[in-house]
């Protein structure tokens, strides 16, 4: 099996292309080749597939074999795959996923590559037995979420895929490894969560570490950055546009007024290709 190396922001990812559906073993061989020891080390696999509503199909397997709905970083790693590998001319253009539906993706291109990749991640899902959570209400601001005696207090948002927003004293020193796993698992998340640390410096600035459902620490989140400025904007902390400070880098997100939707930009990148012994 041939496969891509790529990243967002240094979340990483194996992706295919060529398959006219996915994988029967596509759990199996997330969980072998994302070890960083024993495989290849990623934070996932992505496929790209056919697909009959968009120009592409993405697939998400998560380090532990588990498919997520959607991933901003994944997006744009499969965008500029499809359009640096000559798949599609266009700079406008599709891709279907499992949580988020058809998504809009606008391409900015140099020298025949694909530089930087703004995608419309649709409108924020913000009542809370659909984000999903047991809560009821149509939104779920700053509500409280006790842990091993510790009480935190999130703000919860779908992307089309679940995230709890924490706001700390100092995000890019904050103990993810501790927290991250206990709040993905808490009983109010039917079906876990993902979990953001951040910290508002500025009103056009938040710093943000991020704990992944199914991948763990991670140096970057797309949805979970488009989740934590829409938290930031409800919580009265920010307007409606900011940079996301990732380990791994920026991302440029806006919460349009106008259509309700989140538009994410930021790079993707090619490190290598390679083959798999399957």
């Amino acid at each position: 099996m041939e496969f891509t190396k790529m990243h967002g922001l240094g979340n990483d990812f194996l992706v295919f292309y060529g398959m006219k559906q996915l994988l029967g073993q596509a759990a199996e061989l997330a969980v072998r080749y994302c070890d960083r020891h024993f495989g290849v080390g990623a934070d996932g696999l992505v496929f790209i597939l056919p697909s009959e509503t968009a120009d592409f199909r993405m697939v998400i397997i998560n380090s532990d074999g588990t498919e997520a709905e959607q991933c901003g970083n994944a997006i744009r790693c499969a965008a500029k795959y499809v359009y640096d590998n000559g798949h599609i001319n266009r700079t406008d253009i599709t891709i279907e996923t499992l949580g988020a539906g058809v998504q809009p993706v606008t391409l900015a291109v140099e020298n025949g590559k694909v530089k930087t990749v703004r995608v419309d991640m649709g409108a924020p899902i913000l009542e809370g037995r659909l984000i999903p959570t047991t809560l009821d209400g149509s939104e779920i601001i700053d509500r409280p979420v006790e842990v091993e005696g510790e009480t935190f207090r999130f703000t919860g948002v779908s992307m089309g895929n679940p995230h709890a927003v924490i706001y700390v004293e100092d995000a890019p020193m904050y103990d993810v490894h501790t927290w991250g796993p206990k709040l993905e698992k808490h009983p109010l998340f039917p079906r876990r969560t993902n979990v953001e640390f951040a910290t508002v410096t500025g009103p056009e600035r938040i710093e943000m570490r991020v704990w992944e459902r199914g991948a763990g620490p991670t140096l970057a989140c797309g949805t979970g950055a488009c989740a934590t400025l829409v938290s930031s904007v409800l919580n009265g902390l920010t307007g409606r546009s900011a940079w996301v400070g990732l380990a791994g880098g920026d991302l440029f997100i806006e919460w349009n007024a106008e259509d309700n939707h989140v538009y994410m930009t930021g790079p993707a990148e090619t490190v290598y290709r390679g083959e798999l012994a399957v």
